[in-house]
């Protein structure tokens, strides 16, 4: 046993501070983030080296030429505006229905007050289709339901060009570098015997000051997006699994979180509105 005493029998004093956490709950992820909008690029900064290896990743797989971008779920903007800063993309949209959020955004920054699943011709004020759009950080996973999410999807195609490029960004279910292996395991069982849409339904979490914020999140299955996407309307043409602690890429699925690039299916109606390049 060490008593708290210095040589010379100086008695040392121990000074404990006790800082008090509180929790609140939103049902509404919206207002979560409206929230924990003064806290955004602290959350951020916690996640940077994978952020920026997806960003990496997206980057690296647009074409020379790209002249718009679409950001659903976009913050306060500064990732979209990163990558179309990098690519030369003049024309930059955010999607961003937290007022809070959007209210953060990057000046002249424009913005479209609406939530993915509300990007529909009556939604938004004009139709227009895009080079790119992104929709990262598992945006996707704010969307209360199975129905809403398909919702969503389809009018991400829609607002595609037909030669454009989604790029998706999901946690992935079975990360079991993340998770752990049990979790994880316990997850797949639970899947195959007992599959349901909301068996990935889960609280997000976040320490935002001295409060812990939580609202409704969703984590995904390869299964899950390949079957969403194409009831959408989308094509994929590649998955990359990153690592949601390095941002290195991975080559096997338990490695990390899913970024999934897609393309407009050639099903799609083309007669909507015109390419914005």
């Amino acid at each position: 046993m060490h008593c708290p005493f210095a040589a010379g029998g100086r008695r040392l004093r121990f000074e404990t501070t006790i800082v008090s956490v509180t929790s609140e709950h939103f049902d509404d992820p919206v207002a979560a983030y409206d929230r924990i909008a003064l806290h955004y690029s602290e959350l951020r900064l916690r996640r940077d080296p994978y952020l920026r290896g997806v960003e990496r990743e997206v980057i690296s797989r647009i074409a020379p030429g790209s002249h718009s971008l679409l950001d659903v779920g976009a913050g306060d903007g500064t990732r979209a505006c990163r990558i179309a800063s990098q690519l030369g993309i003049r024309r930059v949209v955010l999607v961003e229905p937290s007022r809070e959020m959007a209210g953060n955004a990057v000046e002249h920054a424009e913005v479209w007050p609406v939530r993915a699943e509300d990007l529909t011709p009556e939604g938004v004020e004009r139709a227009e289709r895009f080079d790119i759009i992104t929709c990262l950080w598992n945006v996707l996973g704010h969307v209360s339901t199975a129905e809403k999410r398909l919702q969503a999807l389809a009018a991400i195609a829609r607002l595609l060009a037909p030669n454009g490029k989604f790029f998706l960004d999901v946690n992935h279910r079975y990360n079991a570098s993340s998770y752990g292996v049990l979790p994880t395991s316990a997850r797949w069982i639970r899947d195959l015997l007992s599959p349901d849409d909301h068996n990935g339904d889960a609280l997000a979490k976040w320490n935002a000051g001295a409060a812990q914020i939580t609202t409704f999140g969703h984590v995904f299955t390869r299964r899950e997006i390949v079957h969403l996407a194409a009831a959408a309307g989308l094509e994929m043409e590649e998955r990359i699994i990153v690592d949601y602690e390095t941002g290195h890429t991975r080559r096997f699925a338990f490695q990390g979180n899913l970024l999934y690039v897609f393309r407009r299916s050639s099903r799609i109606d083309s007669s909507s509105a015109p390419q914005t390049s």
